[in-house]
């Protein structure tokens, strides 16, 4: 029988995962408004997949090896918790400086400092689950960072409207044309991301290494390409699940990035009537895009708990085909929508699909690899999710680079520049992410004797 760790509470393990809120309180900022924020800035709708590789490349360059090395990592305050507080105050300057940007180049530079925090804080947090928690309190532990990312985006997507609501005007712009309502919701986030990062770090702690798992982090090469050939090696060795779910993720976050990048332009046109980013009816899309996804992050943040019984008995890879076939429906019927507020209905599908990418994939993972490699496994499985972002950019984007063109332009060719054609490739690429997840065979959690709850 193996050696359990304390088990933990309901209210611990959701203040251990607090630190999500701020997390994804700035990942929800992000998608609801770097779009926007560049169009303020004079940038083309063509051209968003590209301005937005800020955050693809970072991950891609930056989950692994987090991973690796917070693996290795030896420290009075942990193996993760050193990451999640450089990534925390990172982040905290992204969102600081973000609403004064001034041209598109200095958006893009503070949106890599912003996914640098985010990123190295998000895979060592991933880790820190698995770290703290029995294999059979794992899936109520990831479906609560979930239900953390449904109500991080939630307050994040719906605060500028509540602003609006309260008195602000929407049409109050700086001299670059950003309302000042994203500049209060972004300082908000800075505050937010730090406070409950730390909160979870100081009430939750990371366990102490046992002698075995201190003798092996002593045991392993140490050094820049020690890290790299441990990253090899892992993709080497990879388990089959994990191999059958980048099949799943390739398409799914091709379509979340297909939905992120132009619902609200799909929005402002099929609603508003506009693709002017400089009008009033788009900051009216802008907001209601921000209303809609407030809804949809409640539907994930209630859903997120609804589906642990159903996962627990009939698996996490059903329960998350299902929700990703509701979020295909939704992608479908959204560009045909000319009413607000039937916007909403179609959010209760993108909310089933959200709640459960955030969840349901990681409890699938975490039984199929082993412990002393949880943090390089989970950096190449969130390489799964910024590989298929980039190659959303190249296929919707091109770029003349001299004698070379970069990107195959779909969105101007194609897709005849109409975003609600992207939203309709995005519900295709979901329901074959659902049909992708029906092959992997999952791992079940090896009981544990557990000690008292702590």
């Amino acid at each position: 029988m193996a050696t359990a760790k304390p088990h933990l509470s309901l209210s611990r393990i959701l203040e251990m995962n607090l630190g999500f809120l701020g997390l994804q309180f700035s990942f929800g900022l992000q998608q609801g408004n770097m779009g926007p924020i560049y169009s303020y800035l004079g940038a083309d709708e063509a051209q968003l997949p590209l301005l937005q590789l800020a955050g693809p490349i970072t991950g891609l360059v930056l989950q692994p090896i987090i991973g690796a090395m917070s693996d290795r990592t030896q420290s009075k305050w942990g193996r993760r918790t050193p990451y999640f507080l450089i990534g925390a105050i990172l982040c905290t300057l992204g969102l600081l400086f973000m609403p004064l940007s001034s041209s598109i180049m200095m958006a893009v530079s503070v949106l890599w400092i912003l996914d640098a925090g985010n990123n190295i804080t998000m895979e060592p947090y991933r880790a820190y689950v698995s770290d703290r928690l029995n294999p059979d309190q794992r899936q109520t532990g990831f479906l609560s960072q979930s239900a953390f990312t449904g109500l991080a985006q939630c307050l994040a997507f719906i605060t500028p409207s509540v602003l609006v609501w309260f008195g602000m005007n929407q049409d109050w712009v700086d001299a670059n044309n950003i309302p000042y309502t994203v500049r209060f919701v972004f300082w908000t986030g800075a505050a937010l991301s730090f406070l409950t990062i730390l909160w979870s770090v100081l009430r939750v702690p990371e366990l102490p290494l046992t002698p075995k798992e201190l003798a092996h982090i002593q045991a392993q090469p140490k050094g820049v390409a020690a890290t790299f050939a441990e990253i090899g090696s892992a993709i080497k060795e990879m388990p089959a699940p994990m191999r059958k779910l980048g099949v799943m993720m390739l398409f799914q976050w091709f379509a979340m990035s297909g939905y992120w990048g132009y619902v609200i332009y799909s929005i402002g046109r099929s609603v508003y009537q506009t693709s002017d980013a400089t009008s009033s009816a788009f900051r009216s899309a802008v907001l209601t895009n921000g209303e809609m996804a407030a809804f949809y992050n409640l539907i994930a943040f209630i859903g997120a708990f609804a589906m642990v019984p159903f996962a627990r008995r009939w698996g996490s890879g059903p329960v998350h085909a299902f929700c990703l076939a509701a979020g295909g429906l939704a992608f479908f019927a959204l560009p045909h929508i000319t009413d607000k507020s039937m916007l909403f209905a179609a959010a209760i599908g993108t909310g089933l699909a959200w709640g459960s990418i955030m969840g349901n994939p990681y409890t699938i993972l975490s039984n199929s690899i082993p412990p002393q490699r949880t943090g390089v496994y989970m950096g190449i499985f969130n390489m799964m999710i910024v590989i298929p972002m980039l190659l959303f950019a190249f296929v919707m984007a091109e770029v003349n680079l001299g004698l070379v063109k970069f990107g195959l332009g779909l969105y101007d060719g194609l897709l005849g520049h109409d975003p609600r054609n992207v939203l309709t490739v995005s519900g295709i690429c979901m329901f074959i992410a659902a049909a992708a997840v029906l092959t992997v065979r999952e791992g079940r959690a090896s009981y544990v004797q557990p000690e008292p709850a702590a």
